[in-house]
């Protein structure tokens, strides 16, 4: 899971226990999950030396994460920026993604209904892995 984290982004501490939990799913879990959510996430996360590190949640075909955008023949369905700890918040349930986004704090580019999709996969793996 190293080859998840990112030098400088706390996010990629919670990207490497989102993927641990994707892994601990049972396959019909993991269908369960693919069916309920149908969408891919490529997240830009903004850490405070304004670098950028961004990794895809495939929760369309595979049902895992990797670092890098959406990776053809997949295409990211919203991509959602913020920064680190903006996304920390949002990762340990501190944070409404709503919220978020009526603030300023999460910009979304393509279907922004997908990005309300994003809190249920989080709370999903919290339930997984302790996030």
């Amino acid at each position: 899971m190293s080859d998840l984290k990112v030098e400088g982004f706390k996010a990629s501490e919670f990207i490497t226990q989102l993927s641990s939990a994707f892994d601990n799913f049972t396959a019909a879990q993991r269908q369960a999950q693919l069916k309920k959510t149908n969408a891919v996430f490529e997240l830009r996360i903004l850490n405070a030396q304004k670098e950028e590190a961004v990794w895809t949640i495939d929760m369309k075909e595979k049902g895992g994460v990797y670092k890098g955008p959406a990776q053809a023949p997949v295409k990211a369905g919203v991509t959602l920026t913020m920064s680190d700890d903006t996304f920390s918040q949002l990762a340990s349930g501190k944070l409404d993604g709503q919220r978020a986004f009526m603030t300023g704090k999460l910009k979304t580019k393509g279907n922004t209904m997908l990005a309300t999709k994003l809190g249920a996969v989080l709370e999903a793996a919290r339930g997984k892995a302790k996030l």
